[in-house]
């Protein structure tokens, strides 16, 4: 190989032109887009997307419909999760400040102590406190449970 047909060679490589070609029909060329086109284009985009922006209400008020329950239990569980947090670090706040933590152990303390005397000492105090649990059970889950 000769260093002229190197240079005619690279020539040839260097000029190759890109071509679109449609697919679909072999043997067919694509049209190249011009600035109308694409403007064309540009306003059907821009109308599909007004249309959605106005409907997006209804699309909304059409989900939280179907999906009300699964997103109130979501909602729900979330909340809870939030609360518990909050409130352990609250408790663990709490802790920090002298004197709280003990003083609290011995309410606890005394509470437990007066529950104990209060409800189970006597045989007709544990029928009164078994008559206030079913009396909560009954107006939680009802009285058929």
């Amino acid at each position: 190989m000769t260093q002229d047909n190197f240079a005619e060679e690279t020539k040839t490589i260097t000029e190759v032109t890109k071509i679109d070609m449609v697919i679909e029909k072999p043997g067919a060329i694509a049209k190249i887009e011009t600035p109308e086109t694409t403007a064309g284009q540009f306003q059907d985009i821009k109308d599909q997307v007004l249309t959605i922006l106005s409907e997006l209400p209804a699309y909304v008020s059409n989900f939280f419909a179907e999906y009300q329950k699964p997103i109130v239990t979501v909602g729900l569980i979330l909340t809870g999760a939030v609360s518990a947090k909050v409130t352990l670090a609250v408790l663990n706040a709490l802790n920090e400040v002298p004197l709280v933590a003990p003083t609290f152990e011995l309410i606890g303390i005394g509470y437990a102590g007066w529950f104990v005397y209060r409800y189970l000492l006597k045989a007709s105090d544990r029928q009164e406190l078994l008559a206030e649990i079913e009396s909560l059970k009954e107006q939680v889950v009802g009285k058929d449970s």
